[in-house]
């Protein structure tokens, strides 16, 4: 897997001036550009969330299941602040969900004791 860039920008650094620009969001936001995984963004992302009150995973909703599972993984402490965020959207890729469930279903149980 590769890090994500679009035109030489970070993926990271594109969703950060999607929320500000589209969403209008106004609060601090803290990205990581050097992961080339989901099980790296979560390790990287720690050191910058360990002191927050609310934690939030944002990506699409199998993306962010994922990566909650690594943070109760990793770092269950953390994992207990984490707080639901708006990731589905209805109608959104309806015709690959169905599919990326299964295959996402199927990696999380991997992460089970």
């Amino acid at each position: 897997m590769r890090r994500v860039r679009i035109r030489g920008i970070a993926e990271a650094e594109l969703m950060a001036r999607y929320a500000r620009v589209e969403l209008n969001y106004t609060g601090p936001i803290l990205t990581d550009p050097n992961s080339d995984t989901t099980w790296e963004n979560i390790q990287n992302a720690i050191p910058l969330i360990e002191h927050a009150d609310v934690i939030k995973i944002v990506s699409n909703s199998l993306h962010a299941e994922k990566g909650r599972a690594y943070l109760w993984k990793l770092r269950p402490e953390l994992a207990q602040r984490l707080a639901p965020a708006r990731e589905y959207r209805f109608g959104e890729i309806i015709f690959i969900k169905p599919v990326a469930a299964v295959i996402g279903l199927k990696k999380l149980r991997g992460l089970r004791p």
